[in-house]
């Protein structure tokens, strides 16, 4: 596999929408410890650089954030190499200051999920990996910096709050999150930071807006058909002015992959269970995560 692979994730909109912009595009099915993933991944170029592109939802948006293979899908690109990925989620903001339309560069998640697989290492060793940071900062930094070539505003900064769903927040929810803080609100970025983390891949994600959530009351005199309309259209928008930073970002000269990043690290202090204690069938299934 190509050197310095980088893995794209879409998400909602962005699935479709992606592929036609991979040069030399090959479909490639894999199969992992941890099940199948969402779909083919396809591997070929974007710019200047070889990456490895899988639909988060699957064909036809098969899965719900809640049933989306998250682990099957990091290791399957891990497996094949990738050492940086970005991916893409639709948000709701918390902000009045985050429109719709406009993308932000998270930094940090609060993670209220419960029902999904959220480490490769249960049943298998206690991994305790640093979460601190836990989107990749210099990761981040350089899209930041590729932002700066288009037009579109976007956000160097933002707390993702992401939920379990499927159902959207109620009221109630919605202004507690902006209580603790939250920019914006989403079901996807977890658990796959985390398991990304764990991969020692370098993770970060394009955030872009779709509407403002719940808190914002809606306008009365617009009727829900008017809304959705309204909505699907900033998903769209907001889809696209995505994959044009995705673009940008892997057209410059920029270090999107470096060994050298922490990330790359992150399990040489995280394993506190004894060697002598991982069966030896367990450390050939989790192998690729070391490498």
């Amino acid at each position: 596999m190509k050197k310095n692979l980088v893995g794209i994730i879409g998400g909602s909109g962005l699935g479709e929408a992606l592929a036609v912009h991979i040069r030399g595009a090959t479909s490639l099915k894999a199969v992992t410890p941890f099940g199948t993933p969402s779909g083919a991944i396809l591997v070929g170029t974007i710019g200047n650089h070889h990456i490895a592109f899988i639909n988060r939802h699957g064909d036809g948006h098969k899965f719900s954030p809640s049933d989306v293979p998250y682990a099957a899908n990091i290791y399957a690109l891990k497996k094949l190499g990738v050492k940086s990925i970005i991916a893409s989620c639709a948000v709701g903001s918390l902000r009045e200051r985050i429109k719709p339309k406009e993308l932000v560069l998270a930094d940090q998640i609060i993670d209220k999920t419960w029902r999904r697989q959220n480490s490769f290492f249960n049943g298998i060793a206690a991994v305790h990996c640093e979460m601190a940071q836990p989107l990749c900062g210099r990761l981040r930094k350089t899209l930041i910096a590729a932002s700066k070539s288009i037009e579109t505003k976007t956000h160097s900064k933002g707390t993702y709050v992401c939920m379990e769903g499927p159902q959207f927040s109620t009221r109630a929810e919605s202004l507690m999150h902006r209580s603790w803080g939250g920019d914006l609100i989403g079901m996807t970025a977890m658990p796959e930071a985390k398991l990304a983390r764990e991969a020692q891949m370098c993770y970060t994600m394009i955030a872009f807006v779709s509407d403002y959530d719940c808190w914002r009351p809606q306008e009365a005199k617009k009727d829900k058909q008017t809304l959705l309309k309204e909505i699907y259209g900033n998903l769209n928008a907001a889809t696209e002015n995505a994959i044009h930073l995705i673009k940008t970002a892997l057209s410059h000269d920029l270090t999107i992959c470096s060994d050298e990043c922490q990330c790359r690290k992150s399990l040489e202090l995280a394993v506190w269970t004894s060697d002598r204690q991982i069966k030896t069938a367990d450390k050939k299934k989790l192998a690729a995560l070391f490498e």
